[in-house]
């Protein structure tokens, strides 16, 4: 009796065991990844012109190149980066909304927003090269040394050939399993993709799978009684890989910043 009494327990004690490490990892497959969130160190601030209204941003040979949007007033411009003052500057024709704009190779890729065309100009010149079309709004774009990448507002990143502008592949971006929409301008960094999330202080890291590994958080780091017009929405990171420096600023910001590059 008293064997039997013991076997039983042992029988109790080993079914409930097995059943609470079948709950615990249950209940640990349920718990999402935290994806980090970055608040990097602000190391300059320098002037920009709080009438611009920044699309597109990137930065090469130590200068910062800058699409501005608004109809009549979009532009391409290459812009010093300590003073701030535009030392070259094409107009845009009053049709067209600018975007963003990538380098590639010795190339000025920019969008245009509803359109559907882009334009290629030659990076010391800013002469027009050609055009291009595709079927999308354009909002953001850059080169990963590979293949442009483009945004368009919705939570997809488009990966278009550099010499006739096919697509090649979409992908979809997500946070813990949910889309990311509006996404804007575009920058990459080290084999990630920096995309601001428009009408938010957040720019969003993207693997080239398209899922979400960090967050760089910006909040407060313009206030609108700091520029004379007041501001729009963060938009446009620069990244300068030779110097390993990153530059943000934002629609009619008067300040351009250089931040500490997320590992």
């Amino acid at each position: 009796m008293k064997k039997n009494t013991l076997l039983m327990l042992l029988a109790f004690i080993l079914t409930f065991s097995c059943s609470d490490n079948n709950r615990s990892s249950k209940q640990a497959s349920e718990i999402p990844d935290q994806i980090p969130v970055y608040t990097p160190e602000i190391y300059s601030a320098f002037t920009h012109d709080a009438d611009a209204f920044t699309q597109g941003l990137f930065c090469s040979d130590g200068f910062i190149y800058e699409s501005t949007g608004n109809y009549g007033e979009s532009s391409l411009r290459k812009i010093e980066i300590e003073s701030g003052i535009v030392i070259k500057k094409i107009d845009l024709p009053s049709e067209y909304f600018g975007e963003g704009i990538a380098l590639c190779n010795d190339k000025i890729i920019q969008l245009t927003w509803l359109s559907k065309k882009g334009f290629v100009y030659d990076k010391e010149s800013f002469e027009l090269i050609r055009d291009f079309d595709y079927p999308t709004e354009g909002w953001g774009i850059t080169y990963d040394g590979e293949n442009l990448i483009m945004s368009d507002g919705t939570d997809k990143l488009y990966f278009l050939d550099p010499v006739d502008f096919s697509r090649i592949k979409q992908v979809d971006v997500t946070a813990n399993g949910k889309d990311v929409t509006r996404l804007n301008e575009l920058e990459y960094v080290n084999g990630k993709i920096y995309a601001n999330v428009w009408q938010t202080d957040r720019i969003a890291i993207i693997q080239p799978d398209g899922k979400v590994v960090g967050w760089i958080d910006l909040e407060g780091i313009l206030l609108p009684e700091g520029c004379p017009k007041g501001i729009d929405v963060l938009n446009g990171i620069a990244y300068d890989a030779e110097e390993n420096k990153m530059y943000v600023t934002g629609k009619y910001w008067c300040k351009l910043f250089e931040l500490e590059v997320v590992p």
